[in-house]
């Protein structure tokens, strides 16, 4: 304590729930490592060298999460308070990062901490941004790992918007499942749990059926449970080098964009299609707003790839409506380099990375819902011009939007653009080029994978400098977690007593 005008403040020691807290984190290492050991059949199996390293790995991060959960299990007090969420969440993506990048290290895959934790952090934050150079050499087991770390974070996703945001306030049950503040949600189930608990087993089944598919469609079983794996994790890694281009199949393209589409619709959507409630699926404003959009620009991207390369027109279709709910739903597979596209389609590619898909979903970026609203606000503006006096609410899917949660987005685009204008300067002083420097930060930031420069769909982030890879690291776990949920950690008042 100290006295400053005469008034008392409290400062420095929080009364942080410290025990609750390691006590969270030590259960996420132990399943962390418990993932790790599941890719030990696939090291078996094909024979490679990874195993030793992989079991290293897992025994290391189950044996951590143990001692802190040992160390804190007696604690009497089990309330989690509001900052104490906040902790959590970021010290969890952290912690599992860190660990995470262990397997890497262990088998020599990648051989320092800078890259390992980029590739890490990249899997569970679902960007997609890869360091390795030939991904068709990493032995089966880490690579089965790369895609899990991309699996586990889109499961981390949803538990985090349905059980974690609402304590924090951030959206939460605003808009239940939904990543941004918004409307009165329609609960699927009366207890967070059983709903947690029911968009898991959708998105284990929809990995699964996806795998099924894949795997009729001509991928062996490896390639086809790793890309059900990132795929509805919105993540995009893949087992290949040339990404889903190396299959060429018609088949395999469109099970992929079916399964995009899917991971990138709020959950609750699909929960609601699964039991024939479709009225419901359509008059959400931002599912139609997120397909309309979808079809509208892959048919335009289509009609300029069929004027130019005289493909088929089925397959020129096909290839743009691909790579658009790609980069719309933030996966980032690469059927081709969009980049050789005119400059047209590379800027509204690159447009297109500061959207994102539905709120819900395992999408990242900026969501639809945020888009709309704030496009309604604005447009409202202008008939509060005319009419001063007049009270002209925002509404979206029929209903009100608060002013306050108007307000809330409005603050979030402003951050988010201004960490963008901001972090590309930073990538440009570390020596990227202008076209990297704007296409590594958007990409990053909404979790995204390839960008546009040499970070673009056949290329990665290997050559960039080490303190620009901890920048982008910072900067994906920034985007996965909805901003605020970092910021605040950076603020005096959030460690100040009240």
């Amino acid at each position: 304590m100290y006295t400053r005008r005469g008034r008392v403040l409290q400062v420095a020691v929080m009364s942080f729930n410290y025990r609750v807290i390691i006590n969270i984190l030590g259960i996420l290492l132990v399943l962390n490592g418990i993932f790790m050991i599941t890719c030990l059949p696939f090291s078996i199996y094909f024979g490679g060298e990874d195993a030793g390293g992989i079991l290293t790995a897992g025994g290391i991060t189950s044996f951590c999460g143990t001692i802190l959960w040992l160390l804190t299990r007696r604690n009497q007090n089990k309330e989690l308070k509001k900052r104490d969420g906040y902790l959590v969440v970021a010290g969890g993506w952290l912690i599992m990062s860190f660990f995470g990048s262990l397997p890497y290290l262990f088998t020599g895959e990648i051989s320092n901490l800078t890259d390992a934790f980029f590739e890490t952090l990249s899997g569970f934050s679902t960007t997609g941004a890869t360091i390795l150079t030939d991904i068709e050499s990493v032995d089966k087991g880490i690579l089965f790992w790369r895609s899990l770390t991309q699996w586990i974070g889109g499961m981390g996703i949803i538990v985090l918007t349905v059980a974690i945001l609402p304590i924090l306030g951030i959206g939460g049950m605003q808009l239940f499942v939904a990543e941004a503040p918004g409307i009165s949600p329609d609960k699927l189930q009366p207890r967070i749990k059983e709903t947690a608990k029911r968009l898991w087993l959708i998105y284990l089944g929809l990995t699964g059926l996806e795998t099924i598919l894949l795997w009729a469609g001509g991928m062996t079983f490896y390639d086809a449970i790793n890309h059900g794996l990132t795929t509805m994790a919105t993540g995009g890694f893949s087992t290949k080098n040339n990404s889903v281009e190396y299959f060429s199949s018609p088949f395999i393209q469109y099970v992929i964009i079916l399964f995009m589409f899917l991971a990138g619709t709020n959950f609750t959507m699909t929960y609601f299609g699964l039991h024939g409630n479709f009225k419901k699926v359509i008059r959400n404003e931002e599912f139609r707003f997120y397909l309309g959009f979808s079809v509208v620009i892959s048919i335009i991207v289509g009609l300029v790839i069929y004027s130019l390369d005289h493909d088929s027109f089925e397959k020129s279709m096909r290839d743009a409506l691909f790579q658009v709910v790609s980069i719309i739903t933030t996966t980032g597979y690469v059927t081709h380099d969009y980049t050789k596209w005119t400059s047209f389609i590379t800027i509204l590619f690159f447009i297109m990375m500061f959207f994102g898909a539905s709120a819900g979903s395992t999408a990242g970026g900026v969501k639809i819902v945020r888009h709309i609203i704030l496009i309604r606000n604005s447009v409202l503006e202008l008939k509060r011009q005319i009419h001063p006096s007049a009270v002209i609410p925002v509404r979206f899917n029929g209903k009100a939007v608060s002013r306050d949660i108007t307000f809330n987005i409005l603050a979030f685009i402003m951050i988010y653009i201004s960490i963008f204008a901001s972090g590309s300067i930073v990538m440009g002083m570390l020596g990227s080029d202008f076209m990297t420097a704007i296409g590594s930060v958007a990409t990053c930031l909404g979790n995204i994978g390839p960008g546009i420069g040499t970070v673009g769909p056949v290329d990665n982030f290997a050559h960039l400098p080490m303190a620009g890879k901890w920048f982008l690291s910072f900067l994906m776990l920034l985007g996965r977690l909805e901003l605020f949920t970092v910021l605040i950690l950076f603020t005096p008042y959030f460690w100040r007593k009240i």
